[in-house]
């Protein structure tokens, strides 16, 4: 039941127990925590101490019930659709991007798609901690609409020549997405990076699957008990490469996986054991791209985006037509862990079989349009 108070004096007699200390400091419900982000979406609540809810919940550490009574008002505010399809699979790569490598995940819906899985991944423009490389840049450098609504985006995949897409923050959860300055001035890491990536914007209408990356041990089950509250059947969380859903192409793994109302289970995984065998983790920055030339406290890519953009698409683009090589290496590892969690194959190697056959054809190219 909802705390029916003034969201202004929510939010003070909530400071007045977060902000106390690291001895004093006190726990909220999760009740409490839904209704002062629900103050802060709404903009009910000053910034000021906006700030300092967010900054006392990391100082003191949250609790499980506080991650969730965020993302219950996150929830509350996100533009929720349902796609005509039976079963959609959420891929939620880290929303401050990649600095260290290209991504190729955002090729990875497109990729499932054409084996038949419904894909959706979500993002936004730039974000802290990294300001990196996000989903958004490479799609929108590939030529992909990346400002589609919830519906939009859902039309998508119910279209059986594309069955892909990509929703932004700013489209599917507008008064979260103003929050990107409030969080720029804040500097450090906040609940709100954590649970961002759970909101479920597009659901299947039987069955939708949460999937993404960690690279701190405690995060998979925090991660689960957050997925299970949004409603998603089941998760997948893969330890990546810079966190994101590809694990490292060079050396042994682990991902983490709950169905239905399943324990949470870890599996080690070795890419060596579907034949790939590489030096690199993932795919390197290019040595000929240009600096990044803009000032500021923000900016911690080493080089242009647009210019790592543009590369990260055409390496996609060139491992969907077939092309072998890291980023076509990362797309089969990522890509047959999702199969096999779906339980599209047997094994992990028949579902890399299949993926490689699907790459080397070139189809699945045509969907990135």
């Amino acid at each position: 039941m909802s705390i029916q108070q003034p969201p202004r004096q929510i939010m003070r007699s909530i400071i007045q127990r977060i902000a106390t200390g690291p001895e004093l400091s006190k726990n909220i419900s999760l009740e409490e925590a839904r209704d002062g982000m629900r103050g802060i979406l709404d903009k009910q609540v000053d910034e000021v101490q906006a700030g300092i809810f967010f900054i006392a919940l990391r100082m003191k550490r949250e609790t499980g019930d506080e991650n969730k009574g965020v993302l219950s008002a996150i929830i509350d505010s996100t533009d929720r659709v349902v796609a005509d399809v039976d079963e959609v699979v959420d891929i939620a790569d880290p929303y401050d991007g990649y600095n260290r490598s290209l991504p190729a995940s955002p090729f990875l819906p497109a990729l499932l798609a054409e084996c038949g899985v419904a894909a959706v991944s979500h993002g936004l423009d730039k974000v802290g901690p990294k300001y990196g490389i996000t989903h958004r840049h490479v799609l929108q450098a590939a030529g992909v609409d990346v400002d589609l609504s919830s519906a939009q985006a859902a039309r998508r995949l119910g279209d059986p020549a594309l069955g892909w897409a990509y929703v932004d923050q700013a489209s599917f959860a507008p008064a979260l997405h103003d929050l990107v300055d409030l969080r720029a001035r804040m500097v450090k890491r906040n609940v709100v990076t954590t649970v961002e990536v759970l909101p479920r914007p597009i659901s299947g209408r039987q069955r939708t699957h949460f999937v993404t990356g960690y690279v701190h041990k405690p995060y998979p089950p925090v991660y689960a008990d957050l997925a299970r509250h949004s409603g998603f059947d089941s998760a997948l969380l893969i330890r990546g490469v810079e966190g994101g859903v590809i694990p490292s192409l060079r050396q042994p793994g682990k991902y983490f996986y709950y169905k239905g109302d399943g324990e949470l289970t870890g599996v080690d995984i070795d890419p060596a054991d579907i034949g790939i065998q590489q030096t690199l983790r993932g795919v390197p920055l290019p040595d000929d791209l240009p600096a990044n030339a803009t000032e500021g406290d923000e900016i911690t890519l080493p080089v242009d985006q647009d210019a790592a953009a543009r590369a990260a698409a055409d390496a996609g683009m060139a491992a969907l037509s077939g092309q072998p090589g890291l980023s076509h290496d990362a797309l089969v590892y990522s890509g047959a862990l999702i199969l096999l969690h779906l339980g599209r194959h047997a094994t992990l190697a028949a579902a890399a079989g299949q993926l490689r056959e699907v790459l080397n054809s070139g189809r699945a190219a045509a969907r990135i349009r």
